[in-house]
């Protein structure tokens, strides 16, 4: 392997202590499914420049703010760092309020997605926009006022600026003038997510019956669809990619350490890689060694999908893939800037059923120019295609998203921010969202719990949840497809002394190399 410079690779911060917080994510149907790797690459990247890091794991846990205090109560630290989707947001409000009074002189330091496309909102905005107190700018000051030091992009080098004194508030690692941006070489040299960091069994996923986890083969996605966050962040935007080696290597740890025979592959759309051929044929070999048996479950793009990578997928172990596919309306799948077409989506299915694979279609209603035949025509698609599981969800416009960041404040109605597609002139109007408060806007439980923050020049808010509903009743009717039952929060449970359980807790050493 060349050798890799990493960012202050000289520099050492043994005896350096931090605690990473994973809030909960109450607005999901089972939080204990899919463990963060995100942040579990940050605590491995800290352990190899010798810092000792404690994972503050909080995921299904309903009292969760008990637990913070009671982690901090027998606590010397140097900072403590927090995670966050937008989803998120309102939980690690919370837990940064407790830190507060706890611990007022400790240094928050806020990373994850939410921060990222928040600081990506503001710098379309005042670089492109020319616009120097918009919405952006907002939710960046909300930010500010709660937390020390925000993380934006990759986080396994920016990490490494909260423990200077004269720490800035925003550290841009989303930005490759700074150096704190991960090339492909320093993506692959840095360790694999910490696991030992959280309690790995207490996730329970299961593929066709297989113990399974996941993992992210490379990180990026170089597409441009309107609702999705990171579109103009170099960090969520820009592929970076590991060796087929190196994933095998990952995968060949999860199941020598962790017994796992089942792996979901977290990639944004693992067929953009021009290796992935490869990888599933060299997936094939790992169980031929092993002398085992995988299954898989993975995203593809439509367009890109053919029947080589179908039946390469199914002979390396997949029974299921996952695919954005969206909408069912030539107009509607313009107006996202899908690039798929119909037919590419239609086609996608085509070959996965071909070999196999079973297909769980993701789709979602909202879109600038949406009507009733639209999201109807979702609903048909669906049912004439014969998937074998689907989502259907309600667009949110979240900061980082095209819809969002090019939004323009509504000429004569307040609190209403209208997004325009620059070729069919349809238009999306989307509430202003006080994200700390709110997060029932990210999905809902499907037997008809969704609501909707956007509307159309066709459909109102209620209108476009109605006819969400009616898409779900009719396809899970008409496919025999079973509702999902929601599943109870743990508590936290302590008592005087004992400090956290294991599953809730857990340090390193510090001695990561």
């Amino acid at each position: 392997m060349e050798n890799i410079t990493f960012y202050k690779a000289g520099e050492r911060y043994d005896g350096k202590r931090v605690t990473l917080v994973i809030p909960p994510s109450p607005f999901l149907l089972d939080e204990r499914v899919f463990v963060s790797l995100g942040v579990l690459r940050v605590a491995a990247a800290l352990e190899q420049r010798g810092v000792k890091v404690g994972m503050l794991d909080l995921s299904g846990v309903s009292n969760y703010t008990d637990a913070v205090r009671s982690h901090l109560a027998d606590s010397d630290i140097d900072w403590i760092g927090i995670t966050c989707t937008t989803p998120q947001l309102p939980s690690a409000v919370k837990i940064a309020r407790t830190i507060r009074e706890v611990a007022p002189n400790l240094r928050i330091v806020l990373g994850g997605p939410h921060v990222t496309l928040t600081y990506s909102a503001l710098k379309v905005e005042r670089e492109k926009l020319k616009v120097s107190d918009g919405r952006g700018a907002k939710a960046a000051r909300v930010l500010e006022d709660i937390f020390d030091v925000m993380i934006s992009g990759d986080g396994e080098f920016a990490a490494l600026e909260a423990f200077a004194p004269d720490c800035p508030r925003v550290v841009d690692g989303d930005d490759a003038k700074t150096g704190m941006f991960m090339s492909n070489a320093q993506y692959e040299a840095l360790p694999m997510p910490a696991r030992h960091l959280v309690d790995l069994p207490s996730y329970n996923y299961q593929i066709e019956g297989f113990p399974a986890t996941s993992l992210i083969a490379q990180l990026g996605c170089p597409f441009h669809c309107g609702f999705c966050g990171g579109r103009n962040s170099r960090s969520l935007r820009v592929i970076r990619n590991r060796s087929v080696e190196s994933i095998i290597c990952e995968i060949r740890m999860l199941h020598a350490k962790y017994g796992y025979t089942g792996f979901m592959f977290y990639d944004d759309e693992m067929n953009v890689s021009k290796s992935f051929v490869h990888l599933m044929n060299s997936i094939h070999d790992l169980q031929q060694e092993l002398g085992v048996e995988f299954r898989l479950r993975g995203f593809i793009k439509s367009e890109l999908f053919t029947e080589e990578q179908a039946e390469a997928m199914y002979r390396a172990g997949f029974r299921w893939v996952l695919c954005g596919f969206e909408a069912a309306n030539p107009r509607i799948l313009a107006n996202i800037d899908k690039i798929a077409t119909i037919e590419d989506n239609t086609r996608a299915v085509q070959y996965a059923k071909k070999f196999g694979l079973k297909v769980k279609a993701l789709m979602s209603v909202g879109h600038p120019g949406e009507s009733e035949e639209s999201i109807l025509d979702v609903r048909d698609w669906l049912i004439a295609n014969k998937v074998d599981d689907f989502d259907c969800t309600v667009i949110t416009t979240y900061p980082g998203t095209p819809y969002y960041d090019l939004a323009v404040r509504h000429p004569e109605l307040p609190g209403i921010w209208t997004y325009t597609h620059k070729k069919s002139g349809d238009r999306l109007h989307a509430y202003e969202l006080d994200y700390t408060e709110t997060p029932d806007y990210y999905k809902g439980d499907p037997n008809g719990g969704y609501k909707a923050y956007v509307y159309t020049d066709h459909l109102s808010a209620e209108r476009i949840v109605e006819l969400r509903d009616k898409v779900e009743h009719d396809v899970r009717a008409a496919l025999s497809i079973p509702y999902y039952p929601a599943k109870s929060a743990i508590r936290y449970e302590h008592s005087m002394g004992q400090g956290l359980p294991m599953s809730l807790y857990r340090e390193s050493t510090g001695t990561a190399d």
